[in-house]
C-alpha cells in the first residue's frame, strides 16, 4: 500500500463535494477498507474490556474462584496488547489515507491548472489557487478520518448496544437512541458551520490575492506614494476576514462544547439507570461494572462520531471549492485548419502591424500595454482577426500555433529548482560534456557525447542572452538550486534567464516584450548584437523603446494609440518622425549610444 506521488491520480468526480470525497476513498479502497476494519476491531475491543471485567467479577471474584479470575484477567491483558498493536496500525493506515488524498488532490489541481494554461488567470484569481493548495487540500485530507475511526465508531456503537442488550433492554434502547438524538441536536450547527466556512474561504482567497499583488507592486506603490492607501485597504479587508474567522470559531466552539458536554450527560444518564437497576436487583454487580465500562468505552465512539461530522462539514466545503476549480474549462477551441506550411506574414488588422517572415521587427509605443495587446493577438492568446498568411489565427488550433510561435512573457514564472531545470534542459543533457554552458565554445570531440546537441543548444541560448557570467558566478553552475521566481537573482539576471529559456526552444516566430529593460547599456548592446545574429533568418518581434535594440531591427513600427503611425528603419524614423525621436531618444547618453551602435562601434 505504498503511496506513489508521481502516479496518475485518475479522473476526479466533479459532480459535487460529497462525490469528490467519495472518489478519493474509491481511488484507495483497499487502504480505506483496511483503515475501517482496523478502526472497527480496535473500538470493539475497547468495549470488550468491560465485558471481560464483568465476567471476572461474576465468575471469579464474587464466587472466590481464583483460577477463573486469573483466566479472565489474562484475557483482558491479551486483549489490551492486541488492541495496542491495532491502534498503531490504525493510525499508520489512516495517515496513509490522508496523505494519499492530499497528494492526489494536489496532482489533480496542478494538472488542471496546467491544462487551463493561459486561460487560468482570466477565470480564477491567484489567491483562490493558493487557498486551495494551502488550506483546502489539508482540510479535505483530514476529513477522510471518517473512513477509519468514523466507520469504527459506528460499528463499535452498534456492538456496545448489542452487548447492552444482554444486560438490560432499557439500557440498550437508551444507548442506541442517544447518539441519533445528539446528531439531531448538532445537525443545525453543522449546517451553519458549512455556510460560515464557505464564506470565510472566499474572503481568505481574496485577501491572499491582495497580499500577492501588494508584495509584487510594493516598490511601485512606495514610489507613487500609494503604499499607505493600499495598506489601509488591506487592514480593513483583513479585519473583515478576522471577524468572519471569529464567527466560524464561534460555531466550531459550540460544536466542540456540545460534543463534549452532551455525551457526558448521555453517559451519566446510562450510568444512573444502570446503578438504579443494580440497586433494585435487576442486574448483578458484575453487570453494573460492565455497564460502567461500556459507558466509558462509548466515550471514544461518540467523540469520533461528533468529530467525524465536524470534519466532514469542513471537508465538503473544501471539496466543493476544488470541484468548482476543476470545472473551469479553457476557451473552446474551434480551430480546424492547418497552419501555413512555410513561414508566412503575421498580420494584426486591429493595429495594422505586418510581420514579415525572417526579419527582426520592433514595435515602439508610448503605452507598453498597446504592444502587449498586439503580441497577445499575434500569439492567439486573445480573440482577434489576426491572420497568419491568408489563414485567420482563430481557425488554427492553439496547439499547432504554440509549436511554432512563442510569446516570451517578461514576467513569466521561474520555478524553484536547479537552474538547468528553470531554463528547461534536462540534467541528462549536461552529462558527458561537463558544465560547458559556462564557456563560449563546446569542447571538440571526435564523437559527440550523449546530450551534446542539447548542451550545444543550451550553450548557444545562454550566450545569446549574455548570461554566461550568471552561470560562472553561481557555486554549482547550472546545477545551482534557485529559489521560486529566482528571488536570489537580480532583476537583470532573471530577465536574461527568461530570455535564454525562450531562445532554447528556437521557435519559428519569437515574440518578446521588453526583453532587455532591466539590463545596463553594455549588456543590452551585447544581447542586441547576439540576438540579431542568433535569430538571423527567423522571425523575431520585439516590443521595446531601447535605441540599442531598435538600431539592430530590420523593421520598426511606430504605434500611436495602438495603431501603426509610421514604419521604417530606426534611422529613417529618427529623421522623419518627431514623436518617435522624442520617445526613443531618452537622454543624451542614450542618443550617443544609438549613434555609436549605428556606426558599428560598441556601446558604452
Amino acid at each position: 500500500m505504498r503511496i506513489d506521488a508521481y502516479e496518475d491520480p485518475g479522473a476526479p468526480d466533479r459532480r459535487g463535494g460529497w462525490r469528490y470525497l467519495a472518489w478519493l476513498v474509491r481511488r484507495q479502497w483497499p487502504r480505506s477498507l483496511a483503515g475501517a476494519v482496523l478502526a472497527s476491531v480496535w473500538m470493539v475491543l475497547l468495549a470488550a474490556t468491560p465485558y471481560l471485567m464483568a465476567r471476572a467479577v461474576d465468575h471469579g471474584l464474587e464466587p472466590g474462584d481464583m483460577g477463573a479470575l486469573a483466566g479472565w484477567t489474562g484475557a483482558m491483558v491479551a486483549v489490551g496488547g492486541v488492541n495496542a498493536w491495532l491502534g498503531v496500525m490504525r493510525h499508520r493506515t489512516m495517515t496513509k489515507v490522508r496523505m494519499d488524498a492530499n497528494f492526489r488532490t494536489v496532482k489533480v489541481v496542478v494538472g488542471h491548472a496546467t491544462r487551463l494554461g493561459a486561460a487560468l488567470r482570466g477565470q480564477v484569481g491567484t489567491g483562490e489557487v493558493v487557498t486551495i493548495g494551502v488550506g483546502d487540500v489539508q482540510t479535505i485530507s483530514t476529513s477522510l478520518t471518517a473512513v477509519g475511526p468514523g466507520v469504527g465508531a459506528i460499528v463499535a456503537y452498534a456492538a456496545v448496544g448489542g452487548l447492552m442488550l444482554s444486560v438490560s433492554i432499557r439500557l440498550a434502547l437508551v444507548v442506541l437512541l442517544g447518539v441519533p438524538v445528539l446528531g439531531l441536536l448538532l445537525g443545525p450547527l453543522m449546517g451553519r458551520l458549512q455556510g460560515r466556512e464557505a464564506e470565510y474561504r472566499e474572503r481568505q482567497s481574496v485577501l491572499t490575492a491582495r497580499i500577492g499583488d501588494l508584495a509584487g507592486g510594493l516598490r511601485v506603490l512606495n514610489g507613487l506614494g500609494g503604499k499607505g492607501l493600499v495598506a489601509d485597504a488591506f487592514h480593513r479587508d483583513s479585519g473583515r476576514l478576522r471577524e468572519q474567522g471569529y464567527r466560524v470559531g464561534a460555531v466550531t466552539s459550540w460544536i466542540q462544547a456540545l460534543g463534549v458536554g452532551l455525551p457526558m450527560l448521555f453517559l451519566a444518564l446510562v450510568t444512573w439507570l444502570g446503578a438504579r437497576q443494580a440497586a433494585q436487583g435487576h442486574i448483578s454487580v458484575g453487570e453494573l461494572v460492565s455497564v460502567y465500562g461500556y459507558v466509558v468505552a462509548l466515550g471514544w465512539p461518540v467523540a469520533f462520531l461528533i468529530e467525524m461530522g465536524h470534519q466532514l462539514s469542513r471537508g465538503v466545503v473544501a471539496a466543493r471549492r476544488v470541484v468548482a476549480f476543476l470545472r473551469l474549462e479553457p476557451a473552446p477551441d474551434e480551430g480546424t485548419r492547418d497552419a501555413p506550411a512555410e513561414p508566412s506574414v503575421l498580420h494584426d488588422p486591429a493595429s495594422g502591424v505586418r510581420i514579415t517572415p525572417g526579419r527582426l521587427t520592433a514595435l515602439v509605443t508610448p503605452h507598453p500595454s498597446d504592444a502587449t495587446d498586439i503580441l497577445d493577438r499575434l500569439a492567439r492568446y486573445t480573440p482577434s482577426d489576426a491572420t497568419w498568411g491568408d489563414i485567420p489565427l482563430a481557425d488554427i488550433p492553439p496547439s499547432r500555433i504554440r509549436t511554432r510561435i512563442l510569446l516570451a512573457d517578461p514576467e513569466a514564472d521561474l520555478f524553484a529548482g536547479p537552474l538547468h531545470d528553470v531554463i528547461g534542459v534536462a540534467e541528462a543533457s549536461l552529462r558527458g560534456a561537463g558544465n560547458c554552458a559556462t564557456s563560449h565554445e563546446a569542447p571538440a570531440a571526435a564523437k559527440p557525447p550523449p546530450g551534446a546537441d542539447e548542451t550545444a543548444k543550451l550553450t548557444a541560448a545562454i550566450r545569446t542572452a549574455a548570461a554566461e557570467d550568471i552561470i560562472r558566478a553561481l557555486p554549482d553552475g547550472l546545477r545551482t538550486q534557485v529559489a521560486a521566481q529566482a528571488r536570489d537573482l537580480s532583476g537583470g539576471q532573471r530577465q536574461r534567464i527568461r530570455l535564454a529559456r525562450a531562445l532554447l526552444t528556437d521557435p519559428e516566430v519569437l515574440l518578446a516584450a521588453e526583453p532587455t529593460s532591466a539590463l545596463d547599456a553594455h549588456t543590452e548592446a551585447t544581447v542586441a548584437d547576439r540576438l540579431k545574429q542568433a535569430r538571423r533568418g527567423r522571425t523575431t518581434v520585439l516590443a521595446a523603446t531601447s535605441p540599442l535594440l531598435l538600431a539592430r531591427a530590420d523593421v520598426v513600427h511606430h504605434l500611436v494609440d495602438g495603431k501603426v503611425a509610421a514604419t521604417g528603419t530606426h534611422r529613417e524614423l529618427l529623421e522623419t518622425e518627431p514623436g518617435y525621436r522624442a520617445l526613443v531618444a531618452r537622454d543624451d547618453e542614450g542618443a550617443e549610444d544609438t549613434e555609436r551602435a549605428e556606426e558599428g562601434a560598441p556601446a558604452r
